[in-house]
């Protein structure tokens, strides 16, 4: 069995490969991966699930071409060897994540294009400014909730409420149902038992959403999908909905709460925020290269058999997408105390045909909620030691479970959102 989360993955003692979700939640998992790069160079076995391996593809080069050579590493799971030979089983807590769906994240090629311009197109139809607008004002109103008590759980209590509201908005839900789905995807990301469970709600409640938009359209995002020419039957609509939220709520909440807690945890970091000498967007980018919302990315499929990184790859082998570790190879990330800052060549949102399509949205919710917490809590400060702090159990995500702060008790008014309406 992996060790429990937030164990070291170099207390790993076993002969086979490490597992990921221990990497992932590990203290220090950088360090993790500096250790499999030395041991394994660019491409290291890890473990899935137990009895269940996979290639993480480390290095930079080595990703940018497993993202970009379709005709050799598909998106599309009904190629993984493991699934077809029953070795990963069809209740497997991997299956949410990484099973194929009939989505623009399971397609190649001309299918991929297909399904990927709803997404552009409904992105493209965004008011930027009202959206804004409203998530200022929700930040605002949650930070109200606790700013009177002088403490609060900026993870729990903020930064997995903001991207799931807000896009819970974006697609004409109201915040019940936002809550309802944000439970859901938090079990869905896990990829443990309840996993599968989790993925059911969360599709239930969205595709009764879509029914009702078929019913009675509105100016939202449900609709414009609903109407997109390129989207055939309901499973379709339903799925570039899943793809919207799923992805941009679990990657968004990841990306607020680490950009805050390197503003709590890093002294040197937060003087020159608070100095002027870096800039918030400079700030959301060093987050990104330390800690990429999504750690590892599933997956690609081997479609013949091939090398990469001097490790003979399989057909049908399963490689996960290393963002973290790519992030931090030593041919593109130098050990310098400016490095990275003021720049976005890192890997966070992939590369390839499949690059995440929302980056924008993602920016604009993201800084909103660090400049909003940054204005209203300026002296926030972290309760507990940082070496403290516990993550999400997850071979995907690095979310910390909690982040415990103190400041100045105030009164903080809540507000109207000014493009409520609108």
């Amino acid at each position: 069995m992996p060790p429990p989360p937030g164990c070291p993955a170099h207390a790993h003692h076993g002969t086979g490969p490490v597992p990921l979700a221990a990497v992932v939640g590990s203290p220090d998992p950088r360090a993790v991966y500096r250790e499999l790069r030395e041991k394994w160079g660019s491409v290291a076995q890890v473990e899935l699930e137990p009895g269940v391996s996979a290639w993480l593809v480390m290095g930079y080069r080595e990703m940018l071409t497993i993202t970009r050579q379709e005709q050799l590493y598909s998106r599309d799971a009904r190629n993984w060897r493991d699934l077809n030979e029953g070795i990963v089983s069809p209740h497997s807590g991997l299956l949410p994540m990484m099973g194929w769906r009939a989505n623009v994240i399971g397609a190649d090629g001309p299918e991929h294009r297909r399904l990927r311009k709803p997404l552009d197109d409904g992105i493209a139809r965004m008011d930027q400014r009202r959206v804004r607008r409203e998530v200022e004002a929700l930040c605002t109103e949650l930070i109200a909730a606790f700013s009177e008590r002088g403490s609060a759980d900026l993870v729990n209590e903020y930064a997995t409420i903001v991207p799931m509201l807000s896009l819970a908005s974006l697609f004409g839900l109201d915040s019940v149902e936002g809550r309802e789905l944000l439970d859901a995807l938090i079990a869905l990301f896990g990829s443990a038992d309840d996993s599968q469970a989790g993925n059911r709600t969360f599709e239930q409640i969205l595709l009764d959403t879509v029914r009702e938009r078929r019913r009675n359209p509105t100016d939202d995002m449900t609709t414009v999908f609903i109407n997109h020419p390129n989207l055939r039957n309901e499973a379709e609509r339903l799925q570039s909905i899943v793809v919207m939220i799923s992805a941009g709520n679990e990657t968004v909440t990841a990306w607020i709460s680490h950009t805050l807690r390197l503003m709590l945890t890093d002294p040197r970091f937060a003087a020159r925020l608070h100095g002027g000498q870096l800039g918030v967007d400079d700030a959301l980018d060093e987050a990104l290269w330390r800690d990429p919302p999504m750690n590892n990315m599933p997956a690609r499929y081997a479609l013949h058999d091939t090398e990469l990184g001097g490790r003979p790859i399989r057909r049908g082998d399963c490689l996960i997408l290393g963002l973290a570790a790519a992030n931090d190879d030593p041919e593109v990330r130098q050990d310098g105390p400016d490095e990275g800052w003021g720049n976005r060549s890192h890997l966070a949102f992939s590369a390839g045909p499949h690059m995440c399509p929302a980056q924008v949205p993602a920016r604009l919710i993201t800084r909103t909620a660090v400049q909003t917490a940054l204005h209203l809590l300026p002296d926030m400060r972290l309760a507990v030691p940082a070496d403290e702090l516990t993550w999400r159990p997850s071979p995907w995500t690095r979310v910390p479970v909690a982040l415990p702060t103190v400041f100045s008790a105030a009164r903080v008014p809540a507000r109207v959102p000014t493009g409520a309406g609108a």
